[in-house]
């Protein structure tokens, strides 16, 4: 439930596998070869909040390096 009270929306199950925003950005700062320290600084987070994102990412993508992300679309 979010913070405001609201109920949350629940994903369609065709949406549940597309990258959300935040993925999408570090996906983008991975593919140019910035760290997960660096992305982290750029967005604003902590270098946990990226490995949480590349995580989702990995799982998504059925992939399971970076290396292998600068090849996935």
């Amino acid at each position: 439930m979010p913070a405001a009270g609201e109920t949350a929306r629940r994903r369609a199950a065709e949406t549940g596998d597309r990258l959300t925003p935040h993925e999408t950005q570090v996906v983008r700062l991975v593919r140019q070869g910035l760290t997960n320290r660096e992305i982290a600084a750029r967005l604003y987070v902590s270098p946990r909040t990226v490995e949480y994102h590349l995580g989702k990412v990995f799982t998504k993508l059925g992939i399971t390096s970076r290396r292998q992300l600068g090849r996935a679309s």
